[in-house]
């Protein structure tokens, strides 16, 4: 009897189980249409999962919206980092800056920050070198201390950069992470600028010495 009754309960729940996904997708996308990130966050990985679904079956401006919740989460998930990674080079410079900004903001991953390192220093747009030092500067979120030695590292080199733009917005970074600039100025001679280089690679041992 006992046998009888736990298997018709079983029963019971698996049948219930397209309804309670049904009932948690109508709940995400209200969420998503109302832009409650907190609300989506209560939900954890369910409403990820849902979201990224959204995402993949979405035109561009509802995908930049997504994008946009996905920043505000601030949740770590591999899932959002491989549908928002797809359109990192999209046409749609909206939805491209979107997804730089808030892939720091899913992510610990060291494409992500290899990625934006390398926009930063060769994109052929202006506009998108400086959001790729921005989101460098204030979206990785999930990065520890050794992580952020490459950020560290790529800045310091873009200083090196022979574009006056991309030596401009990366100290920008640097003094954003460090608070600190060690005289650089991107207007200036190269040698004074060497000058500064090689005080910044002195920090950056010091910095890796200390970890």
């Amino acid at each position: 009897m006992c046998r009888r009754l736990s298997l018709l309960v079983v029963f019971a729940l698996l049948l219930s189980v397209p309804v309670l996904a049904e009932e948690l997708s109508q709940q995400v996308t209200r969420l998503v249409e109302a832009d409650d990130a907190d609300g989506l966050r209560v939900l954890g990985d369910e409403a990820i999962t849902s979201m990224v679904w959204l995402y993949e079956l979405s035109e561009e401006p509802e995908r930049i919206h997504l994008a946009n919740l996905f920043y505000k989460m601030g949740v770590r998930s591999q899932e959002a980092e491989r549908a928002l990674i797809r359109d990192f080079h999209s046409g749609n410079v909206e939805l491209r800056l979107a997804v730089q900004y808030a892939l720091g903001r899913v992510s610990d991953d060291p494409m992500v920050i290899e990625t934006l390192l390398y926009t930063l220093e060769n994109d052929r747009d202006p506009l998108i070198r400086d959001k790729a030092a921005c989101a460098l500067a204030y979206d990785q979120i999930h990065l520890d201390a050794k992580q952020k030695v490459r950020v560290y590292e790529g800045l310091i080199a873009a200083l090196e950069n022979p574009k006056i733009q991309v030596r401009a917005v990366s100290i920008q970074a640097l003094s954003i992470l460090t608070g600190q600039t060690k005289g650089f100025n991107a207007l200036y001679p190269e040698d004074r600028r060497e000058r500064s280089i090689a005080m910044w690679q002195q920090w950056l041992e010091e910095y890796r010495a200390k970890l």
